[in-house]
């Protein structure tokens, strides 16, 4: 019974003194710098990141739908929107597709980097969005 109260108690002290280090390490750490809100986007202006296609259900009829999300670095809204209640600013926006034509176009690039050029944007406020903004009017700039 004593050699495995001195096993385990052994193994306890090893275990502590392995895991003080790295505790005290994240104690006694800096902390990150907040991160400084995004560059402002406004309209006429690129956004540029990868494009991310997502599946959900149109809350009108129940279909499935195609949706699609550019994921940026953070970006700041033009007034009355700003951050959109989040501290660095959105960085995914969902692009909302007016014709199937647009769905079509947006289609082939998906998991590629992509540019559009901003028309309309606004936080998103329907329960039904997957993004943070949503851009509403937006063109496909061609990378040449």
């Amino acid at each position: 019974m004593t050699k495995l109260f001195a096993t385990r108690f052994a193994l306890v002290a090893m275990m502590t003194v392995l895991v003080s280090p790295a505790i005290s390490a994240q104690q006694g750490g800096e902390t990150p710098p907040p991160s400084k809100p995004g560059k402002p986007i406004n309209t006429g202006d690129v956004l540029s990141g990868e494009l991310n296609a997502m599946k959900v259900r149109d809350v009108k009829n129940g279909k499935r739908v195609a949706t699609y999300q550019i994921t940026s670095e953070p970006r700041r809204l033009p007034p009355p929107n700003g951050l959109c209640n989040l501290e660095t600013g959105p960085e995914t926006f969902q692009l909302v597709t007016s014709s199937e034509a647009q769905a079509a176009q947006l289609k082939s690039f998906v998991g590629k980097e992509i540019s559009v050029k901003v028309d309309e944007v606004a936080c998103a406020s329907d329960p039904g969005q997957m993004s943070e903004a949503v851009i509403t009017k937006w063109s496909l700039i061609k990378k040449q």
